[in-house]
């Protein structure tokens, strides 16, 4: 692949998918930064073998508790591959819980100290979240800029509570999304660099799906992801959402916004075959049915400030067979 400068937003192959977007270049800057990174030797943490188990188990727990799609996604992996999953899901879970708790005023300086027992090289056997994460850290070889990105990422929300353009808020969801993909290529395995572009594009889109679902919620806890200017161009005021009004412009403002977030499935969805095999079925389901949210939004009639879009546990296993086909055959 590739990589054009800003003003040039066609690459190689004539592929379509692997047009860059303007906002795309300098995500991809960040991520190149992080493929580039020596890292440590591949190697597993010799901790207590029961103590190790138990550390994996509470990832588990964690996952299942927080996030069903996610859990039933990572089930499909091999047990190892899952395993290392849900270690990285139980530590971008921990940074989120460190930020959104109640008593917590100030959590930058925890966020400072969790950042240093998951980004070093000796663990701390004292929290099972932060030495199962370690292990899978070390044994996939996962540059620790990502983990630092991810970080990084979730401290904006202490600090920028409105976005005022699509290129913003892209920034933000590649530090609290894209970070994701990018550390569980390593988790799976992929082949090329081209990937990246692919892992940056998902990220975008599960974290836009998670910020169209969630306005109403957000924005009741004084944060507006919604780019600004996009909300002027279709007539919405802020005191519109604050009284949570479905009018006929936020139909038309929220059809815009999926529509974009399904073009960012649509164009990221083929570089899953850039992973591992054993890893492309989970991938694909997780992209598939968080994207099937977007059609829960329009079945509430683009209510999201009372209403909470989700995809039935029965619809993702009516969905599973097909995306199993998928995962095969392209």
């Amino acid at each position: 692949m590739e990589y054009v400068q800003p003003n040039h937003p066609t690459v190689t192959h004539g592929n379509p998918s692997m047009i860059i977007h303007e906002w795309e270049h300098s995500l991809l800057e960040m991520a190149k930064a992080g493929y580039h990174q020596i890292t440590h030797p591949s190697r597993e943490y010799n901790a207590n073998t029961n103590l190790l188990e138990q550390a994996y188990a509470r990832c588990e727990e964690i996952t299942r508790q927080h996030s069903k799609t996610f859990h039933t996604a990572s089930a499909l992996m091999p047990t190892a591959t899952r395993r290392a999953i849900r270690a990285l899901y139980a530590f971008c879970r921990s940074c989120d819980d460190i930020m959104d708790e109640p008593s917590n005023d100030d959590p930058i300086p925890q966020l400072e100290v969790w950042r240093m027992k998951t980004t070093r090289l000796n663990s701390d056997e004292t929290d099972l979240v932060a030495l199962a994460w370690h292990d899978t850290r070390l044994k996939h070889s996962i540059p620790s800029i990502f983990a630092e990105q991810l970080i990084d990422g979730v401290k904006k929300d202490l600090t920028h509570k409105r976005y005022q353009t699509f290129a913003d808020l892209t920034e933000y969801c590649y530090g609290v999304a894209s970070t994701v993909g990018l550390m569980s290529m390593h988790i799976i395995g992929f082949r090329h660099h081209q990937a990246l572009i692919y892992a940056i594009r998902l990220g975008v889109a599960l974290q836009l799906t998670n910020i169209l679902r969630d306005v109403g919620e957000d924005y009741r806890m004084g944060r507006l992801y919604l780019p600004r200017e996009e909300l002027l161009i279709y007539g919405i005021r802020e005191e519109d959402i604050a009284a949570g009004y479905v009018t006929e412009n936020w139909r038309q403002f929220m059809k815009f916004q999926i529509e974009r977030a399904r073009e960012l499935y649509a164009t990221s969805l083929p570089g899953v075959k850039l992973l591992d095999k054993s890893g492309r079925f989970a991938t694909y389901a997780a992209g598939i049915l968080y994207a099937r949210i977007l059609d829960e939004i329009e079945k509430n009639d683009y209510d999201v400030f009372t209403r909470r879009a989700h995809t039935s546990k029965l619809t993702k296993l009516k969905l599973l067979p097909g995306i199993w086909w998928k995962s095969i055959t392209e």
